[in-house]
């Protein structure tokens, strides 16, 4: 049987990573904003984590694999996590808080990350950890703002897309 709000969360999963491969600023992204939106919108957990990995992955493929995707792909799993977690607290407040949380812990970890694999860049010290994260700040300002537009769009057009077309609210038991 076809289940119309699945088959609508995947293809909006796979639409939004598409973005990663068009031009677009530096760290101007939805990822975050898709892991968050699949953490709510999946009914089954696995798939809320299973299908944005894929997602990414398969966008990972046409841009190229780096020594980082480990700790990118953390901090998604992370973020579903935190999208699980807001799925029965969901008011714009908790939403835009989680957004910011997001686009922190993304910050936080991917650019340990980079520290701890481009030790040849950053010595592996404490001064070489700050440097890291000190060369990193003037991309996190783009993180925030597509992880909070992103967010608002893919929550508040799913929304609207619910309103619109009923079969894709979710049953609950």
């Amino acid at each position: 049987m076809m289940n119309p709000r699945f088959y609508s969360l995947v293809a909006i999963v796979l639409v939004v990573s598409l973005y990663r491969i068009v031009p677009h600023p530096p760290n101007f992204t939805p990822v975050l904003a898709m892991a968050l939106f699949a953490g709510v919108h999946f009914n089954d957990r696995r798939l809320a984590v299973i299908v944005p990995l894929v997602a990414m992955l398969i966008a990972d493929l046409f841009l190229g694999l780096h020594a980082t995707l480990p700790f990118v792909y953390a901090a998604l799993l992370l973020l579903v996590m935190a999208g699980d977690w807001l799925r029965q607290r969901k008011t714009v407040t908790n939403v835009a808080a989680v957004a910011v949380g997001a686009s922190v812990v993304f910050f936080l970890l991917t650019n340990f990350g980079v520290w701890l694999t481009l030790p040849a860049v950053y010595p592996q010290t404490f001064e070489g950890l700050l440097a890291a994260y000190v060369a990193a700040i003037p991309f996190y300002q783009n993180t925030l703002l597509s992880t909070l537009l992103f967010t608002g769009i893919l929550f508040g057009g799913f929304q609207l897309l619910e309103h619109r077309y009923p079969r894709l609210i979710e049953e609950r038991p």
